[in-house]
């Protein structure tokens, strides 16, 4: 069974355009969540093997969204990378202290995106 990816937006654009990517340049299955709270009941349910996680998004942002699931066991070892605009130094460093394992600022660099999948699910297992 092929690891899942959960990509986590408010953007729709943002969404498509990140699902597109994985779907031409890896071999994993994407599902989708629209904001943190959300992203933490579908991560639940789905276990995904990544998070890719915007931080400015309604209902629950990405820093807690990173917090609330660093604290539950069934996803505190999921690997979470914020994507997100807010690339300021204390928003990066906010981010690791939430618990997350890489940050990667929008625009997104398709390559860099597909790299760092790759790196944590596994070369092998991409196309």
């Amino acid at each position: 069974m092929r690891p899942k990816i959960l990509i986590v937006d408010d953007s729709m654009t943002t969404l498509l355009m990140e699902e597109m990517l994985l779907k031409k340049y890896t071999n994993f299955d994407v599902v989708q969540a629209r904001n943190g709270q959300e992203a933490v009941k579908v991560a639940l349910e789905e276990l995904p093997g990544l998070i890719l996680m915007d931080v400015v998004m309604p209902k629950m942002d990405g820093f807690a969204a990173c917090r609330e699931m660093r604290r539950l066991e069934k996803l505190k070892r999921i690997p979470i990378i914020l994507v997100t605009s807010r690339g300021e130094a204390e928003n990066v460093e906010k981010g690791f202290e939430s618990g997350c394992n890489d940050y990667l600022t929008k625009p997104i660099d398709s390559n860099e995106l597909v790299q760092m999948v790759n790196g944590y699910l596994g070369a092998e297992e991409g196309r």
